[in-house]
């Protein structure tokens, strides 16, 4: 359980799932992309693994975009505003429902605490769900300790702003269509599988009626101690 909910801590609080939830598009461009999630190396037993999140649902509207990723405890969803660089965290845990607001100072300041990052161009290509994508390696210090991972992105989906929340991120000019994500316990690999371009309704983007509105240090005092 204490694995799972580290999961939900590093979607939102460490601004890495922005990269996740963070698949923004050009207004001309309105769908859905679909991420499968794999534990490459991982030590876990089945059992373990099937409490993990197995996929991710990217919804594209404009300069809106709404990311869902759902475990067998509870679903979390991120919605971001690239116009106003703005961020709401849903959170379904239990049948209990909460609504993060991040403004545009939040996220900075949680940026500056986490992990920095270099990103090193690679001429290298590589299709990924229907799209050539290009190749950056990504090495990250987090406290001294160091390690580097491939990314393909594509600028057909979105611009570099795609990544303003992330700071592992923000360099790579375009969507991440495959990338991974680092914890204490294990990595996290993200591979788009599907894009599917459609009509989006604007009601996907707001807060739901039954969610309660939260802070963050609120949300974690009621949830952050669950599973140790």
């Amino acid at each position: 359980m204490k694995k799972v909910l580290s999961v939900f801590s590093l979607l939102l609080f460490s601004s890495l799932f922005t990269a996740i939830s963070g698949s923004p598009a050009p207004k001309t461009f309105e769908g859905v992309i679909t991420y499968k999630i794999t534990y490459p190396d991982n030590k876990f037993t089945e059992s373990q693994l099937s409490m993990f999140p197995k996929l991710l649902i990217v919804t594209v509207k404009g300069e809106k975009s709404r990311s869902e990723i759902m475990t067998p405890i509870g679903n979390q969803v991120d919605i971001t505003d690239y116009a106003t660089k703005t961020k709401i965290g849903l959170f379904d845990i239990m049948g209990q429902k909460y609504a993060i607001k991040s403004n545009s100072d939040d996220i900075q300041k949680e940026m500056a605490s986490e992990a920095k990052s270099t990103i090193t161009l690679s001429p290298e290509t590589k299709m990924v769900a229907g799209y050539l994508c290009k190749k950056a390696i990504v090495t990250v210090d987090d406290k001294g300790t160091k390690y580097s991972f491939d990314v393909y992105y594509t600028s057909e989906l979105g611009p570099k702003e795609a990544n303003f929340s992330n700071p592992t991120f923000k360099d790579i000019d375009g969507v991440l269509m495959e990338f991974s994500m680092k914890t204490e316990q294990f990595t996290m690999k993200f591979t788009a599988t599907s894009v599917e371009k459609k009509a989006v309704s604007a009601k996907d983007f707001e807060i739901p009626a039954d969610y309660t509105i939260t802070t963050e240090e609120e949300f974690q005092s009621k949830f952050g101690g669950m599973g140790q």
